[in-house]
């Protein structure tokens, strides 16, 4: 069982995508990526759709990885990169499955979000996978506008898209 949210015991850092305090959540991503989406689009994909684009997409001044850590250890985060001038791609948003239920995904959105508006975007752009619907529920949860028909079947989509204005903010 988790634990609740102790946010003194938290920490946000900023990093580039080759440091090793990263490497734990985006191991268990793709792993999660791999047991969801197999079957669908092949084995090894989730690599592929990691690797997809290049890691300095996710530096200023253009994008941003972002993760979480809690007494040294790195528990939750996410990235953007530049979509268009006005509009970040929010992407990577994970919370290690030992941390999960404690708030920490609307944390890191709620980071993503502040850190996009710092380095002057006013939209966010997202997708999520058709087998994801703890994600897909996050995103209705916080404000995002489902960019696909909410009473269709998900599973016959390749992605779901979902934007929000910042401007609020």
């Amino acid at each position: 069982m988790s634990s609740p949210l102790d946010t003194a015991e938290l920490t946000v850092l900023s990093l580039p995508l080759s440091d090793e305090r990263v490497r734990p959540l985006l191991d268990e991503l793709a792993v999660e990526y791999e047991h969801r989406y197999a079957d669908l689009f092949g084995e090894g994909n989730a690599e592929a759709e990691l690797n997809r684009y290049p890691a300095e997409e996710f530096e200023a001044p253009n994008g941003a990885l972002l993760i979480i850590q809690e007494n040294g250890v790195s528990i939750a985060g996410g990235a953007f990169r530049r979509y268009s001038p006005d509009t970040a791609e929010f992407k990577r948003i994970w919370t290690h499955s030992q941390h999960r239920r404690r708030g920490l995904a609307r944390r890191v959105m709620a980071e993503l979000e502040a850190k996009a508006v710092e380095l002057g975007y006013s939209h966010v752009y997202l997708t999520t996978g058709p087998r994801q619907p703890e994600a897909r529920g996050l995103y209705l949860s916080t404000n995002y506008t489902a960019l696909f028909d909410l009473d269709g079947p998900s599973e016959s989509l390749p992605f779901l898209a979902f934007s929000k204005d910042l401007a609020g903010n």
